[in-house]
């Protein structure tokens, strides 16, 4: 009786204990979910936990130091004050520390904002990357909302700066305004607007069931709605007419040219101070027009320092400006305009020609040509470049044309009267190469085309010829570059001579020390 009296004293202490535990677990969940700025600072220890205490979890998984990571974070904070004790949490993870969290939640990529609900860790509702805190709120209301809560009175909304993005439907209840409103939950930082006011449709001479876009009293453009209307293609049209024709490279416009839904990219590296600037843009932005929805045009200043990256990317020098390149964000293929004249027509053309499958990639080498070595002039590909140049034991001039250049080709000859000049001498080489076709990763001075030449050295040196472009300068700078390669070429060997007895002094060092130890 004793011992069942005592069985029973216990389990009442345990479950008394429990009892506590549940009464008090805001406490502990405080310790357990550090904040900062009112957002939840989470780990791979207390995410779970997170999701089971929290009905609506909007997590941002972001990486430190990014520029949109900032951005989202920033916008976070703001949006935390103005949820403060709704049933949203917002939280974050820091995917540089938990990375086997993300790992297994599939969050490792660029900036990521999920919505997890009743505690779902599988099936996360995906938000738009935000802009402000002012998108995760605008968010939030839509996907909660319905169509009707977008019924409003239009003017003030035409006479605002801002884009506003008008629905005018017949049917609050046709499967179009479903479209419509889909659209506007995914596009937070865009006003949208619905009416069925028949003044407002007249005035601008459309029907029923027509999207506009609108900025103060003008329209910008208008979207006719069909029964194959898909969401996709509705944000695709108001993602690119709500930018420019033309779309400057800035640091604050990059992530809204690589969110873009248009894939097809045509950028236009140019110096923004150079004196044909206001005419090859304007030639350049005359084309957009034709291609929206199709590609999307993009201008690189090749004089912003901040753009260097870009330009490295893309294996651009400034000097080679103005220049057009085609890339598609799918297979990263990139396309080059070849031609000298960047107007409108020739602009077009290429362009077409992309879209047509009939542009040809730009390659970092092109094919190696058959007997490309058995003619006076050699025909030098990016594969076989350096190997040809950097050889020590050839003097190597190489002439770097662009095919489209017209004071390219006026060398061509001068070239193969060059060649035809050494053919005698084994030990020198006349080439040239396709600078617009293969990747040329050297240091270049000046504008295509341009005159190399490599020294018989093993220092792996190039000197730019800059005198006149006539035979008898030629011959007379490759003779004078030869004679100073052979007094570096002296002291060279001299230098190589004396570190390979060195090494073979070392060598035999150790080996001694080996024997002794033995």
């Amino acid at each position: 009786m004793r011992r069942l009296l005592l069985l029973l004293g216990v389990t009442a202490l345990c479950l008394s204990v429990l009892v506590a535990a549940d009464t008090q677990p805001d406490q502990q969940g405080d310790r357990a979910f550090p904040e900062k700025d009112g957002v939840l600072q989470l780990e791979k220890s207390n995410f779970n936990r997170a999701l089971r205490k929290h009905k609506q979890l909007l997590v941002h998984f972001y990486t430190p130091l990014s520029g949109d990571g900032d951005r989202v974070t920033a916008a976070f904070e703001g949006a935390a004050a103005e949820l403060k004790g709704s049933e949203v949490k917002l939280a974050v993870v820091d995917v540089t520390k938990e990375k086997d969290l993300a790992k297994q939640l599939s969050a490792t990529g660029p900036p990521t904002v999920r919505l997890y609900l009743s505690g779902d860790k599988h099936n996360p509702v995906p938000c738009p990357v935000p802009h402000s805190s002012a998108s995760i709120l605008t968010w939030l209301k839509r996907r909660a909302g319905s169509a009707a809560d977008l019924v409003a009175d239009l003017s003030q909304s035409e006479a605002s700066e801002e884009l506003t993005v008008v629905g005018f439907f017949k049917e609050l209840d046709h499967e179009y305004v479903q479209v419509f409103y889909a659209a506007a939950t995914d596009l937070p930082d865009v006003n949208f607007a619905v009416t069925q006011n028949n003044e407002v449709i007249s005035k601008y001479g459309l029907t029923h069931d027509v999207v506009l876009l609108l900025k103060k009293t003008k329209l910008i453009q208008a979207y006719k709605m069909m029964p194959q209307t898909s969401k996709e293609e509705l944000i695709t049209f108001i993602t690119v007419y709500q930018m420019e024709p033309v779309t400057e490279y800035t640091g604050k416009t990059a992530s809204q040219i690589l969110s873009t839904p248009v894939l097809n990219h045509a950028l236009l590296f140019v110096n923004k101070s150079s004196a044909d600037f206001k005419e090859i843009y304007s030639s350049f932005k005359r084309a957009a027009e034709e291609f929206r929805l199709k590609i999307l045009f993009v201008m690189v200043n090749v004089d912003e320092t901040r753009n260097g990256r870009l330009l490295e990317y893309f294996r651009v020098r400034d000097f080679e400006a103005p220049l057009i390149r085609l890339v598609n964000l799918t297979n990263h293929f990139t396309y080059h305009l070849p031609s000298d004249s960047l107007d409108e027509e020739t602009v077009k053309k290429f362009c077409q020609s992309y879209l047509d499958g009939k542009a040809k990639p730009k390659m970092q080498s092109e094919p190696i040509p058959e007997g490309w070595d058995k003619k006076p002039v050699k025909e030098l590909v990016g594969a076989t470049l350096e190997k040809v140049v950097f050889n020590p034991n050839n003097t190597v001039f190489v002439l770097f044309y662009l095919p489209y250049s017209q004071e390219s080709r006026a060398l061509f000859t001068l070239w193969e009267e060059l060649a035809e000049a050494f053919e005698e001498q084994e030990n020198v080489v006349i080439a040239r190469i396709d600078a617009s076709a293969n990747d040329i990763n050297m240091s270049m001075q000046g504008s295509y085309p341009s005159l190399g030449l490599f020294p018989a050295l093993y220092a792996e040196r190039m000197v730019v010829y800059n005198g006149k472009r006539k035979l008898k300068d030629l011959v007379k700078f490759v003779n004078k570059e030869m004679e100073k390669a052979k007094k570096d070429r002296v002291k060279e060997d001299e230098d190589r001579r004396k570190y390979i007895e060195a090494i073979k002094a070392e060598e035999a060092k150790k080996a001694n020390k080996t024997k002794d130890e033995l």
